[in-house]
């Protein structure tokens, strides 16, 4: 579903991706874990050309989406993504901000995109907040009404940049139940995340990034009892 081939990034004279290369099949859940500062979340941002990436090329579905001529507003709607922060509108109530890309990019009536926020909505719990707006509900339930926001568009892919740090501790429980659900019914997702748990859980492969490469990669089973890379048991040694 996504190749990644010698993918570099830099902010001026400091790289943040270092050719990185790899590829991702459609049904897969890849956690992506590292130290603050190691690219994670530069990688993802690239994905969708939220970052735009110094040089490589980035494949979706076949096409090169780094290619200028390729059009990544239409691309955006086949991947969703949630960010750390919820970003929803202030001024619009739940059932607004979860319909305004159906209804403006013209997927779909008004009528048919409020009866689908309802279904999404009652997935993950929701359905009592319709007519809620985002200052009276708590950080889970902002970040529940973001996932449900990007899934509105019924993406191909899912990404997610580190969903729970912004959240109160009791809180991060009903935002991983929530993904946790998606990863059971089949949604390719790529998560940037410091939640070990739940990396454990729902992960196909857990990868560990640092210094803007991808050090090392296993399924969990592996990743988190028989570490190869000396940094990456450093690491764990401290997260565990």
């Amino acid at each position: 579903m996504i190749h990644i081939e010698h993918l570099s990034k830099s902010f001026g004279t400091n790289t943040v991706l270092k050719d990185v290369s790899y590829h991702v099949s459609k049904g897969e859940k890849i956690v992506i874990v590292g130290p603050s500062g190691s690219g994670k979340s530069t990688f993802l941002r690239c994905i969708n050309l939220l970052e735009r990436p110094t040089s490589g090329v980035i494949r979706f579905q076949g096409e090169a989406i780094t290619d200028k001529k390729c059009d990544i507003g239409l691309v955006r709607r086949r991947m969703g993504m949630v960010f750390q922060q919820f970003n929803l509108f202030p001024h619009f109530n739940v059932m607004s901000n979860i319909t305004f890309a159906p209804v403006k990019l013209k997927i779909k009536s008004r009528e048919d995109a409020e009866a689908d926020a309802m279904r999404l909505l009652e997935r993950v719990g929701l359905a009592n907040k319709a007519y809620a707006y985002p200052a009276s509900l708590s950080g889970g339930q902002k970040q529940r009404i973001a996932i449900v926001r990007a899934l509105a568009m019924h993406p191909d892919v899912m990404l997610f940049d580190e969903p729970t740090s912004a959240l109160d501790p009791e809180m991060v429980g009903e935002v991983l139940a929530v993904m946790k659900e998606l990863a059971d019914n089949g949604m390719t997702m790529l998560v940037v995340t410091h939640e070990m748990g739940f990396a454990r859980e729902i992960a196909t492969k857990v990868l560990f990034m640092d210094g803007g490469k991808i050090e090392f990669e296993a399924a969990p089973d592996v990743f988190f009892t028989k570490p190869e890379n000396a940094r990456l048991r450093e690491f764990l040694s401290k997260t565990l």
